[in-house]
């Protein structure tokens, strides 16, 4: 029998090089804990988070009481499921992502829609207790407004894991995103620095409805480098760890509710992280 949670494959809020989200840092327990050789399905998943923090961490990673951000977020996600006879033992799937945004900080007062995200993931299970796959997704350049766009495309891309044992999970994912050229008429050209991220999740099986999860994420981001002015841009690289505590509820086989809170342990040219999470998961 498969828990609903487990059919999803996360994907890839939008990405700037300043953001206080970790990338895919929404995901939950049993994330990529995926079937193989199985009849087509599809999931529906409603993810959402806020961050409500006052301070952030310079260039020397020390923590200061200003620069932080209040943001609420989400992402609307269909994924269509399927395996095929001439490829046996592999899960495929492909996702179209709809991202929301809203932000109160510095005089800012502003939401819409964000970019949209689509792309597939295929994986295969080395063993009954284990999944490893890969995922890759392009990010469209433009929201419903300049302050939710990004202004160029992008490519997601991670490994995925999952180990599951009788009382314990953990899985996770490793990967990078990789920005195309900023070009805006009138504006100066600029080249995103590449982010790597990490995201891992380890659970306790408590009982069928009931399961607490750790969560750790990290993000490292390089430079961003000004074409038209050959150099990099200054405090433009940046930084982020956080840890923290979620639980799941595995409410039936075609509906689940995960929720979450995290907090920044370090950081550098970055607003803290002090956010809470949630994902609602419908299958059908």
């Amino acid at each position: 029998m498969l828990h609903l949670a487990v059919m999803s494959v996360m994907t890839a809020c939008a990405i700037q090089a300043r953001a206080a989200d970790v990338t895919l840092g929404i995901i939950g327990p049993h994330e990529y804990d995926l079937p193989v050789d199985f009849k087509p399905f599809n999931v529906l998943v409603q993810y959402g988070d806020g961050n409500a923090a006052g301070s952030s961490y310079n260039s020397l990673g020390q923590r200061h009481a200003s620069g932080g951000s209040h943001t609420w977020s989400g992402m609307t996600k269909y994924v269509h499921f399927r395996s095929f006879d001439a490829i046996p033992h592999v899960g495929f799937a492909f996702e179209l992502i709809q991202t929301e945004s809203y932000s109160l900080a510095n005089g800012t007062d502003f939401g819409g829609l964000g970019p949209t995200i689509v792309g597939p993931a295929a994986w295969f299970k080395p063993n009954r207790h284990s999944t490893f796959g890969i995922q890759t997704f392009m990010q469209t350049p433009l929201g419903t407004r300049d302050a939710t766009s990004p202004n160029y495309w992008s490519n997601i891309s991670s490994f995925i894991f999952d180990y599951e044992w009788k009382h314990f999970s953990f899985d996770g994912d490793a990967g990078t995103v990789a920005g195309g050229e900023r070009h805006q008429k009138g504006q100066h050209r600029y080249s995103p620095g590449v982010v790597f991220y990490t995201n891992l999740r380890f659970s306790w099986k408590a009982s069928r409805l009931v399961e607490p999860f750790f969560a750790l994420d990290w993000q490292n981001v390089k430079g961003t480098y000004d074409r038209t002015a050959g150099q990099y841009l200054d405090d433009s690289n940046s930084r982020e760890v956080t840890l923290g505590l979620g639980v799941m509820f595995n409410i039936s086989r075609h509906l689940s509710f995960t929720s979450r809170y995290s907090h920044s342990v370090d950081g550098r040219n970055v607003p803290e992280s002090n956010a809470y999470y949630v994902k609602f998961v419908y299958l059908w």
